[in-house]
């Protein structure tokens, strides 16, 4: 059995820890409020975007976009967002294996036609494990994701697109449900999936289009699909702090579990020890008799 030194040794050692993951935790709850507010602003412009852009596509079945030309992949690039920092449970390694993945489902290419993008220190490691190297891990937009870093990150997928260097781009990040559950996603970010959804409820609406429906389209276009990669970015930054915010409080109550049983432990063998010394008094105290 361990001593009493050793015993009281691990408690101190554990009851430091568990004031670290709680710190940790409500560090992380704290920004998993301000992730969760910077969401619920973005979604209503969103969603009236998306609404703006089906309403154009739902009066004319004709519609075309360069962003939407489907062709041959001879070239893809898969953007991936991850954490810079760890202590986020399975965050991470998630994102890494879907990545892995991916890059499976493309073997007839050759690896210098396979562009990757992380975004995020962790799955940057991982990339290079598997032989990938990239100038930028952009690790800056993920800790305060800004709609102008992001733009520049999706501007160049587009020109990429546009230019016939790329022919498909892929999007992995989660998406955020709520603190418990954080949904891995795999999407398709070009060619742009251009929805004409006939289904419209609002069909009573009329709308007064200027300079012309085409220029409106060739502008709307472009702003939904960095809209997307901006939104898929705070998903995946209030899925990290969520997730690192479960994680902490799973360590803490670990910690809470084994405080109890270093204590009982250290009782029961400091009750052992007066005993022992009790034994040896009273055997004394006869002996000397």
């Amino acid at each position: 059995m361990s001593s009493l030194k050793e015993i009281k040794s691990r408690i101190q050692s554990v009851g430091s820890t568990r004031k670290i993951t709680s710190a940790m935790k409500m560090v992380s709850s704290a920004k998993l409020r301000k992730s969760q507010r910077a969401i619920e602003c973005l979604l209503p412009y969103e969603n009236k975007l998306n609404s703006l852009l089906t309403k154009f596509l739902s009066a004319d079945t004709d519609t075309e976009s360069p962003f939407a030309e489907q062709r041959q992949v001879e070239n893809v690039a898969v953007v991936a967002i991850s954490s810079n920092s760890s202590l986020c449970g399975a965050f991470n390694s998630n994102v890494a294996r879907l990545l892995t993945q991916t890059i499976k489902e493309y073997d007839d290419l050759k690896k210098s036609n396979i562009k990757i993008y992380p975004l995020g220190k962790k799955v940057a490691k991982s990339a290079e494990k598997i032989g990938f190297s990239f100038e930028n891990n952009f690790e800056q937009m993920v800790d305060k994701p800004t709609y102008e870093l992001v733009t520049e990150v999706a501007e160049q997928l587009m020109n990429d697109f546009l230019d016939k260097k790329i022919d498909r781009v892929e999007l992995i990040f989660h998406h955020f449900k709520n603190k418990s559950s954080q949904i891995l996603q795999r999407e398709v970010f070009l060619p742009f999936e251009l929805k004409n959804d006939n289904a419209n409820n609002e069909k009573d609406l009329y709308y007064l289009v200027e300079p012309n429906r085409e220029q409106i389209l060739n502008e709307l276009i472009p702003k939904v699909i960095k809209l997307k990669l901006y939104a898929a970015l705070l998903d995946s930054n209030a899925s990290e702090h969520a997730a690192r915010t479960v994680a902490m409080q799973i360590a803490t109550d670990n910690a809470n579990d084994l405080l109890t049983e270093l204590t009982l432990q250290y009782n029961k063998s400091r009750q052992q020890a007066i005993t022992a010394e009790l034994l040896d008094i009273t055997g004394a105290t006869f002996g000397v008799q």
